[in-house]
């Protein structure tokens, strides 16, 4: 039901890892939102509307295979998620996902001092084909992070191309973000995110997210504040939402 995060890996040494990942993170989805913060991301905890994905890119992780290596500091995690049919051939129901799913993710930490980058792209089943439309979507993404000092600031790009049907929403996100480790207990940090929601033959509505986070950790105890709010929430206007979230945490 949901609540294993197995993952069994091949490790072939110089030609990489093979893996059978059932939720513990690869691919794509592990670089949609990179942007710094000292907790969680500025759209955590926010409600949206039914069918919306907010330009967060990627497929999920279960279920999924994955290969991954490293290319001179240029790191792949690439995954594939195969689709079903209505029926099988026994004729019992399965799942209706549609096409088969596959995406990746190159990153670096090497290409200057200080730079984190990365860009992915993917083919997203959607459930859906119709006579106009696709039974994939196209996802892409694209980061970098900057860190001089006890600062780290960073963007980034995303686009969910909704190919369901030729009347789909689609949705283009943009962030930045500011982290500052203040000391070596204290961390805050600062972020906006904005989504257009593209509508066909009506107008455009722009979601506009913003988060603030505060972390302090003193010994074995962690304290942690985040607050986010957005307006025209998931693209439907008026629709504004609020999240607060105070937590501590004990390491024994």
């Amino acid at each position: 039901a949901g609540m294993s995060s197995a993952r069994l890996t091949i490790d072939m040494g110089d030609m990489g890892t093979l893996a059978y990942d059932q939720g513990s993170g690869s691919g794509l989805a592990t670089i949609d939102d990179k942007t710094p913060t000292a907790n969680e991301e500025v759209w955590d905890s926010l409600d949206a509307v039914t069918g919306t994905v907010n330009a967060l890119v990627g497929g999920g992780n279960s279920g999924v295979i994955v290969y991954a290596n490293s290319y001179d500091g240029v790191n792949l995690s690439a995954q594939v998620s195969k689709g079903d049919r209505s029926a099988n051939g026994d004729g019992a129901s399965s799942g209706g996902t549609g096409g088969t799913s596959w995406d990746f993710a190159l990153t670096s930490a090497t290409l200057m001092d200080g730079l984190d980058a990365g860009v992915g792209y993917g083919r997203i089943a959607n459930g859906s084909d119709d006579a106009g439309g696709d039974d994939t979507n196209t996802h892409m993404v694209v980061y970098a992070n900057y860190t001089v000092g006890m600062a780290t600031v960073g963007a980034t790009l995303s686009e969910v191309n909704d190919r369901s049907t030729s009347t789909a929403q689609d949705e283009e996100g943009q962030g930045f973000g500011i982290a500052l480790n203040v000391n070596d207990n204290l961390s805050i940090s600062y972020g906006e995110r904005e989504v257009e929601h593209v509508n066909t033959g009506s107008a455009n509505v722009t979601e506009d997210i913003t988060g603030y986070a505060v972390a302090y950790t003193m010994g074995s105890a962690k304290i942690t504040l985040q607050t986010n709010d957005t307006a025209n929430n998931g693209g439907t206007a008026g629709t504004d939402d609020k999240a607060t979230e105070l937590a501590l945490m004990l390491t024994f």
